[in-house]
C-alpha cells in the first residue's frame, strides 16, 4: 500500500546514517510514552464496557447496550472475515469471551515500490511515529500479515481472534469518543486505517505529533541492498521539531483574538 501522507526528502548516505540512529531513539521514547498513557486509560478501554456479559469476567454486572453492540460486531465480522482471513462468517461467542484487556502497539507498515533506472523493488516501510492499537492475541500485526500471505504458519484460531480483537477496539473508540478527545489533548492523532493485505479490517491507529518522511528511492534501494532485507524505516523529521505548536496555546490565542 502506498502511504497517502508519505513524503520524500533528499538525504546523503552520511545524513541517513546519523538520522537513523536519532530516529530509533526518538521512536522508542515515543512508543514508551504512548504505552504509558494508554495504560493509564486502560480502564476506559475494557472490552466489557462495550460487550458486557459476552466478555469473560469475574464481574456479573449487566452492561446497557451489550446485546446491540454484540449484534453490530457480528454484522461487521461478516463483512471482514472473508479474504484474506478465510474465517467462517459465524462469530463464535467463545472468541469474544476470550478477549483480554491487554493492549498491544504495533508499528504501522505499508508497501512502497522503490524504483531506480536499473531496479524496482517492493519495500516494506515502517513508520516510527504511527502505531496500530489492538488487544493482544496469539498473533502480532506483523505475524498476522505473514500468516495470511503464506509466509508463516497459519493458525486459524489466532487469525480469527486478531480480527475480532481489532473490531472490538474499533467499536470501543467509536462508542466512547471521549477517549479520542483525551488522546487528542495529549497531542496524538487517532485514525482508522485499512491495509490492502488485510482486506476490509479497520485498524485503530495512533500517530505522534512528530512527522516522518521517506528519503529518495535510490537511497532506500541502497540501504536494502546493504541489509539484504526489503524493509526500511521512515526518518523522523528532526527539522520539524522546532516548528511544533501547542494546540492548547493556539486555541487560547484564537479566543483572545
Amino acid at each position: 500500500m502506498e502511504e497517502p501522507g508519505g513524503r520524500e526528502k533528499t538525504l546523503t548516505v552520511e545524513q541517513l546514517s546519523e538520522l537513523r540512529g536519532k530516529t530509533e531513539v526518538i521512536s522508542q521514547f515515543l512508543q514508551k510514552q504512548l504505552m504509558s498513557h494508554l495504560e493509564t486509560l486502560r480502564p476506559l478501554l475494557v472490552p466489557r464496557r462495550l460487550l458486557g456479559r459476552y466478555v469473560r469476567s469475574g464481574v456479573n454486572e449487566e452492561m446497557v447496550g451489550a446485546d446491540k453492540a454484540f449484534a453490530q460486531l457480528q454484522e461487521k465480522y461478516k463483512e471482514v472475515c472473508g479474504k484474506p482471513f478465510a474465517s467462517p462468517p459465524e462469530l463464535d461467542e467463545s472468541t469474544v469471551a476470550a478477549i483480554e484487556n491487554r493492549l498491544e502497539l504495533s508499528p504501522w507498515e505499508y508497501t512502497h515500490e522503490a524504483k531506480s533506472e536499473s531496479e524496482t523493488k517492493a519495500v516494506t516501510i515502517t513508520s516510527p511515529v504511527r502505531w496500530v492499537l489492538s488487544y493482544s492475541s496469539g498473533y502480532t500485526l506483523s505475524q498476522l500479515r505473514q500468516a495470511v500471505t503464506g509466509k508463516e504458519e497459519r493458525r486459524q484460531d489466532d487469525v480469527r481472534q486478531f480480527v475480532v480483537n481489532a473490531l472490538v477496539m474499533h467499536f470501543v473508540f467509536a462508542k466512547y469518543p471521549g477517549i479520542t478527545q483525551l488522546l487528542t489533548e495529549l497531542r496524538y492523532e487517532i485514525g482508522t486505517e485499512r491495509s490492502p493485505d488485510l482486506g476490509k479490517l479497520p485498524l485503530v491507529t495512533i500517530s505522534s505529533c512528530l512527522s516522518s518522511f521517506r528519503p529518495s528511492d535510490d537511497l532506500i534501494l541502497a540501504a536494502t541492498r546493504l541489509s539484504g532485507v526489503p524493509a526500511f524505516i521512515e526518518i523522523i523529521d528532526i527539522d520539524a521539531v522546532c516548528t511544533l505548536q501547542d494546540p492548547f496555546k493556539l486555541r487560547i490565542e484564537e479566543m483572545l483574538r
